[in-house]
């Protein structure tokens, strides 16, 4: 994998981060448009795993994505802390169903660490950098290479059925 740093401009970037499996991720602040506790959503046909359903958000019908499946991690029950974030990601309002937030962090580009290296094999190009601050490392994800062109597809399937 090349080096992001590029991705990143002179100064500090904000990051919301939030954990799946125990592991901690940022994204870029600007994407978030809020932050939900889970409901149930409505389940659609015929869309893969990754995508549980949609909700009605004011009006929008929003793909909810569980990030538990699109990161092959084990699957666990919903609990009081599972949050969807919503997310303009691609020009769509797209849901993500996450363990729980954890805060803002501001990172200064010093503090942001190339991604790793780890092989054609594993599909990582999303991870843009690893934040580092106050001995925790935050694996930094590139929303829009997070979804593959196949993914958009399905996700606008499940918007539009």
């Amino acid at each position: 994998m090349q080096n992001d740093q590029t991705h990143f401009a002179k100064g500090e970037v904000e990051f919301l981060t939030f954990t799946i499996d125990g592991e901690e991720y940022g994204i870029d602040i600007l994407k978030v448009k809020e932050i939900r506790a889970y409901e149930n959503v409505t389940k659609i046909v015929n869309t893969p795993p990754f995508i549980l359903g949609v909700i009605n958000l004011r009006g929008y019908i929003v793909p909810i994505v569980d990030m538990r499946v699109k990161f092959n991690l084990r699957i666990e029950a919903y609990d009081q802390f599972t949050v969807v974030i919503v997310l303009t990601i691609a020009g769509r309002l797209i849901g993500m169903v996450v363990d729980g937030v954890s805060d803002v962090v501001s990172l200064a580009t010093e503090q942001i660490l190339p991604a790793p290296r780890l092989g054609a094999i594993q599909d990582v190009r999303y991870v843009i950098g690893i934040g580092a601050i106050d001995g925790r490392m935050i694996l930094l994800i590139d929303l829009e290479r997070w979804l593959s062109v196949e993914d958009i597809v399905q996700i606008d399937k499940a918007e539009h059925p």
